[in-house]
């Protein structure tokens, strides 16, 4: 019997060799998979495609999927599928920067899609592309600025509550919801949002290449259906997704179907939840003090 093991043991170490090899090597490929999505062996040129969705409430995951394709050669253009009402002034205009970034210093195509709406600070990032494409019922525009408090002083003193508060300047407390806003205040809030809104006009202008004087006839937060917006020259042509991405391989010179490659993104309850709770209740704000939005008024 001992013999007999002998014997067959060289016959079955190739096998377990080709077991051992094959386990590496689908690990090695699971491993591309997990931390390297993006990688193309095959070589072929690819459109990406990035989708901005929901209350705009963090730039971070967005910058880094256009800088990891600005960054890969096998990549010849991206497409932003924009389906966005707005949302924060700062991660919008981050967004937009970073969309500049990829197409001066990286010398890519970018194409915005516009879905159901891409207004607001959807549509302060849609003006940072080359091209944009609308659906013809796409909501857009809304070049304005919101903010948005409330004066629960009176509840408060129905049911016997009084809001105390210590500050270090007059203006400290500027928003409150415990009082009353004073016309100074008032006044005060108002220029901060002038300049805000000068700074979307500003982009948009710049963007689209238009004069500024034009694009502040459009400014007072008005919305515009993708066929208005194409007449305005908010947007260059009316079409789908589909359209936007062949639009996008036309310009590159890739010729038949492109191949489109979209980044993975790691699931976030915390995020879900936010963009849910901000889509479903806009007008309530759950940061404390004064909060500037490019978002578009429900």
């Amino acid at each position: 019997m001992a013999d007999e093991h002998v014997e067959r043991s060289p016959r079955r170490r190739p096998f377990r060799t080709f077991l051992l090899v094959a386990g590496v090597g689908l690990g090695l490929l699971l491993l591309i998979n997990i931390f390297f999505p993006d990688v193309d062996f095959s070589g072929e040129d690819r459109i990406a495609l990035i989708r901005v969705e929901g209350v705009i409430l963090d730039s971070q995951a967005t910058i880094e999927e256009l800088k990891r394709f600005s960054e890969n050669p096998t990549v010849k253009a991206i497409v932003l599928r924009i389906d966005s009402p707005g949302g924060g002034v700062v991660p919008s205009q981050e967004i937009y920067d970073a969309v500049r970034r990829v197409r001066n210093k990286s010398s890519k195509v970018v194409i915005t899609s516009m879905g159901s709406v891409a207004a607001s600070g959807g549509y302060y990032i849609a003006a940072a592309t080359d091209r944009i494409v609308a659906n013809p019922g796409t909501l857009t525009g809304s070049i304005g600025v919101i903010m948005e408090m409330a004066n629960v002083e009176g509840l408060l003193q129905k049911i016997g509550v009084e809001g105390v508060v210590v500050k270090s300047g007059k203006y400290k407390d500027v928003g409150s919801p415990l009082r009353k806003m004073s016309d100074e205040e008032r006044g005060l809030l108002q220029t901060v949002m002038d300049d805000v809104h000068k700074q979307f006009i500003e982009a948009v202008a710049e963007g689209r290449a238009l004069e500024v004087g034009d694009v502040q006839a459009l400014a007072d937060g008005r919305i515009f259906t993708g066929r208005q917006a194409k007449e305005a020259k908010l947007v260059d042509e009316l079409g789908d997704l589909e359209d936007a991405i062949q639009l996008a391989a036309d310009v590159v010179g890739i010729e038949g179907e492109p191949k489109v490659v979209e980044p993975r993104r790691r699931f976030s309850v915390r995020e879900l939840l936010e963009s849910r709770l901000s889509a479903m209740l806009p007008k309530l704000d759950f940061h404390s003090g004064v909060n500037l939005k490019y978002l578009m008024a429900y």
